[in-house]
């Protein structure tokens, strides 16, 4: 007999994955959580017999800015929520010559680079000292969350790297060549500025985790292509919402008919 991997799948990111219209008996849920209030509302309903909660990382009109982002209380939130596993999106620019913008990556890891975090499970951290460390991506891995996503692009014929590191940074996103070299000899292949405190936190409650991130732009790499400004990086990623779109659909299709 067949069972579902996910009980009940948490969805962070939006950026048009968080429409209303994908959800069945969609209801919009308020929780108070330790560390304050989430980004926004939890959107709770089902998706193709699997439950479903949305929550927008950056609001529904995408009008928070990365550095307002109550990441820790989003996490807290679908937890709450009854989430049995989360599935985080995210728009990244690409440190690797054979990702191109559209593609998506399923990254394994990130590396800490952050110099302010009131939490962390670093007990090396020091406040105001650049930090960079290789951390998984949560633990436990959901390995087979990222498989059935990994599934699906490759179903709708999208170019996708199973495997990747994401760069996470705070503050002003950087605009230097030397920086893009810098974060590549460290092993870098995605830069992006909101994932850390998302893993932390799962990492902490034993929640878990997998990313699909979508490739918006170069960050500067490409000596022949300047970087996009950040609106434009929000209009990139809209472009690829629909095909986002379908790779949710027909992971969560695989994830109501395979067998655990």
């Amino acid at each position: 007999s067949k069972r579902k991997l996910v009980m009940k799948l948490g969805i962070i990111g939006g950026s048009g994955l968080d429409d209303p219209s994908l959800l069945k008996n969609a209801e919009e849920h308020s929780l108070d959580t330790p560390y304050g209030p989430t980004s926004s509302p939890l959107l709770c309903g089902t998706l193709d017999g699997v439950d479903v909660v949305f929550l927008s990382r950056h609001g529904r009109e995408h009008t928070i800015p990365p550095c307002s982002i109550n990441s820790r209380a989003n996490i807290w939130a679908l937890k709450e929520a009854g989430c049995d596993s989360i599935l985080a999106t995210a728009a990244c620019g690409s440190l690797r010559e054979e990702m191109d913008r559209g593609h998506l990556v399923l990254p394994d890891q990130f590396i800490d680079f952050t110099r302010h975090r009131q939490v962390t499970f670093h007990e090396s951290f020091k406040p105001g000292i650049m930090n960079a460390v290789h951390v998984p991506m949560a633990e436990p891995f959901d390995e087979r969350l990222r498989c059935v996503v990994n599934k699906a692009a490759k179903h709708l014929k999208i170019p996708v790297h199973p495997k990747g590191t994401i760069l996470t940074i705070e503050g002003n996103r950087f605009s230097t060549r030397a920086e893009s070299n810098m974060f590549r000899m460290w092993g870098a292949d995605l830069v992006n500025m909101t994932v850390a405190p998302e893993v932390i936190l799962a990492n902490e409650l034993q929640l878990p985790y997998a990313a699909v991130a979508v490739v918006t732009d170069y960050d500067c790499w490409k000596t022949d292509e300047p970087p996009l400004k950040v609106e434009d990086l929000v209009q990139v990623f809209m472009a690829n919402v629909e095909k986002l779109n379908q790779v949710l659909l027909q992971a969560i299709r695989e994830l109501r008919d395979t067998p655990a």
